[in-house]
C-alpha cells in the first residue's frame, strides 16, 4: 500500500436499520459493522475524513423507502458525528445525483476507503466508479456484507458466493482489497513513518 500524500476518506455506505429486514434474505460476514467500527475508532483518532452515504429508495417495497424513516435510520454503532458527511441517494452508486465527487475533490482526496452495505449492491457500484473516476480506491473485504440473491433461472446463490464473486470481480482493476486487520496495521505503519 503506498504512503498517502492526504488522508483518505473512510466510506461508509448505506449501514442502515433497513438492511435487517428479512426482505434481504441470509446474509453473510455479520461481524461487518464491527469491522467498520473499529476503522471509524481509527479515522476518528486521526481526525481523517469520514464520508457516509444514505440510500432513499424511491421503491415503495424498499425497507429502505425514503418514507420509512426506521428503515432509513443509521445503525446505532454506526451513526455519523458532528464534522462526519453525509450524501444521500437514490440509487446504488454514491457518486450518481450526489455532490461526492465534487466533496472528494475540493477537499484534494485521491484515496478512498470502501465499507458497508451490501457488497453486490452499493458497495461494487461505488467502487466500480471510484476507480473510474480516478480515486485510489480500497475495498475491505471484511468491513462489507452481501445478501443471498437469486438469478433470472431461479437458481439460489448464497450470500458467501455473491460476497466471493464481487470481490473477483472488483479486485485489481477496481480496487485494492484488504482485510480491516491488514487495513489498519498497514495505515498505523504508514502513520509512523
Amino acid at each position: 500500500m503506498q504512503n498517502f500524500l492526504k488522508p483518505p476518506a473512510l466510506l461508509v455506505l448505506d449501514v442502515q436499520v433497513g438492511f435487517d429486514d428479512p426482505y434481504w434474505g441470509k446474509r453473510n460476514n455479520l461481524q461487518a459493522e464491527d469491522n467498520i467500527l473499529r476503522l471509524l475508532t481509527e479515522w476518528r483518532k486521526k481526525k481523517w475524513p469520514v464520508i457516509y452515504s444514505q440510500h432513499l429508495s424511491l421503491l415503495s417495497y424498499s425497507p429502505l423507502n425514503y418514507k420509512n424513516k426506521d428503515g432509513t435510520e443509521f445503525k446505532a454503532s454506526i451513526r455519523p458525528i458532528a464534522g462526519e458527511m453525509v450524501f444521500q441517494k437514490n440509487v446504488n452508486s454514491a457518486f450518481i445525483g450526489t455532490q461526492l465527487e465534487t466533496y472528494l475533490h475540493g477537499q484534494q482526496i485521491k484515496s478512498v476507503v470502501i465499507t458497508g452495505l451490501s457488497t453486490q449492491h452499493c458497495v461494487s457500484t461505488t467502487t466500480r466508479m471510484s476507480a473510474n473516476l480516478g480515486f485510489d480506491t480500497y475495498m475491505i473485504e471484511d468491513a462489507i456484507a452481501a445478501f443471498e440473491i437469486t438469478d433470472h433461472k431461479g437458481v439460489k446463490h448464497s450470500a458467501d458466493e455473491i460476497h466471493k464473486i464481487e470481490l473477483a470481480t472488483l479486485n485489481k482493476e477496481f480496487a485494492t482489497i484488504l482485510t480491516t486487520d491488514e487495513f489498519i496495521t498497514q495505515l498505523l505503519n504508514k502513520a509512523q513513518d
